[in-house]
């Protein structure tokens, strides 16, 4: 076999490799942003309690990852980190399991304390994505920013940074989701079921660990449902 021929060959080899990687790194879960039936889009108006608003940052974390599958294997996540950013549409999905039926899915909206209090970390937990408050407070679970006319503030403008490691502010929250063994799970989250328990005109702005966090981080599980 002449060199050039050989080359041909294995690229093709090469090529089929990275193929059947991909495949078997099949995608588990993925999320659809909605407005109760609407697809989410930042900068559009929504309606909630005789309200408009307008959302204009929304970031989340994905954490502790674990699948039970149909077949009774189990299947738990390593350094299970991920930032979900409406305005990276990468982020919208996670692929790193067998592709197999699944017959439950739990994952956390947040970060747990021992990353809060690791120091310098890469990847979505580095610093500069701009998650992360300070080592008494930890990284922020949840970022949520926009307008209504409601808000008697600068611009009309709330902000929702929504975190804490430290008792009695762990804002962590853990979402289970029974599937009925399929091998992708498509997840809905409905930001309107936040905004439905929330009176903006009072509650426009939690910018620290405290009570009114850890009432937006109970409100955070309601939000996701299985497609």
């Amino acid at each position: 076999m002449n060199k050039k021929l050989q080359f041909i060959f294995l690229f093709i080899l090469f090529t089929a490799s990275i193929f059947a990687q991909k495949s078997n790194d099949s995608l588990f879960f993925g999320i659809n942003f909605k407005w109760k039936l609407q697809p989410l889009e930042l900068n559009q108006n929504y309606s909630s309690n005789k309200d408009t608003l307008q959302i204009n940052v929304l970031k989340f974390y994905i954490s502790g990852i674990e699948i039970n599958y149909a077949d009774g294997t189990f299947f738990k996540e390593k350094n299970s980190y991920h930032l979900i950013d409406i305005e990276n549409f990468k982020s919208f999905s996670i692929s790193k399991s067998q592709r197999k039926p699944i017959s439950k899915l739990s994952f956390n909206i947040g970060i747990d304390s021992t990353a809060c209090v690791s120091g310098a970390l890469s990847g979505d937990l580095d610093l500069q994505k701009g998650m992360y408050w300070a080592w008494q407070s930890g990284y922020i679970n949840m970022k949520i920013e926009g307008k209504s006319n409601s808000c008697k503030t600068r611009k009309n403008a709330f902000q929702f940074h929504i975190g804490g490691y430290l008792t009695p502010n762990y804002a962590m929250r853990k979402i289970k989701i029974n599937s009925n063994s399929k091998k992708q799970i498509d997840l809905v989250m409905d930001l309107s079921k936040l905004f439905e328990e929330i009176n903006l005109s009072e509650t426009n702005s939690i910018m620290i660990p405290g009570k009114d966090a850890m009432r937006i981080a109970d409100l955070s599980v309601k939000l996701f449902s299985e497609e």
